[in-house]
């Protein structure tokens, strides 16, 4: 009975701790692990810790539930602050640094970023840059990634260098996923379900349960994935 009770309690701690910590993801927002700053990473990394022992905390679950909750609040006004307000953003999240510009390497940025010359010399080979003499500026961003900037010469033409004037392509819009319709884009899309329908029936399909994926560029036909992989699209 006792091994019961202790099971189902500590079944609840994880529960709870589950549910805290995703109101507090979602709260602190969704940025990806590049795009963190030093201080959302540790933050990151102590609420979890802090979670983890709330999910075993049997006998005083109050003390880590605190001390998630005042991690995850401070989080949050910070985040507010430096949206607001610039200084604080500089002190928090920092300012980019130029480590090369113009044919200079800036040694004493180097030092504060805390990056020798052989990880910079990496980063710019990962940014596809190897020779040196084709970069204008590179400049280290506050969330550890190296932006470039190539010389004019070197980098890649555009249609407007060619004088060309391509159609501007629009983001394609799901009208149809896992065989169902997709209402809202599709009325976002200025559209309609018969029309949808009658799209797929012009490309050999009976209705949208044939479809896994059905996908519309802002023209009048739909780039269409079939369920059945075997079958050719029309």
């Amino acid at each position: 009975m006792q091994y019961a009770m202790q099971a189902g309690l500590a079944g609840a701690s994880a529960l709870l701790s589950i549910a805290v910590l995703f109101l507090l993801a979602k709260l602190m927002g969704t940025k990806q692990v590049s795009q963190m700053t030093m201080f959302d990473y540790v933050v990151g990394i102590t609420i979890g810790s802090i979670a983890a022992e709330l999910a075993t905390e049997l006998e005083e679950p109050l003390r880590p539930l605190t001390a998630l909750i005042v991690y995850g609040v401070t989080a949050v006004v910070i985040s507010i602050l430096t949206n607001k307000f610039l200084r604080v953003r500089s002190m928090v999240t920092g300012k980019p640094l130029v480590l090369l510009e113009n044919g200079v390497i800036y040694r004493e940025n180097l030092k504060k970023a805390r990056l020798d010359l052989n990880e910079f010399l990496t980063y710019c080979r990962i940014g596809g840059w190897f020779d040196l003499n084709q970069l204008q500026s590179a400049v280290l961003e506050h969330n550890g990634v190296v932006s470039f900037l190539p010389r004019e010469g070197d980098r890649p033409a555009t249609p407007t260098d060619l004088d060309l004037h391509p159609k501007q392509s629009k983001v394609q819009l799901p009208f149809i996923m896992d065989g169902r319709l997709l209402e809202e884009n599709i009325r976002q899309a200025g559209k309609e379900d018969a029309w949808v329908r009658r799209t797929l029936l012009r490309q050999g399909y009976r209705d949208e349960g044939e479809i896994l994926l059905a996908m519309w560029d802002g023209g009048e036909k739909l780039t269409v994935f079939p369920m059945d992989s075997a079958r050719k699209r029309n």
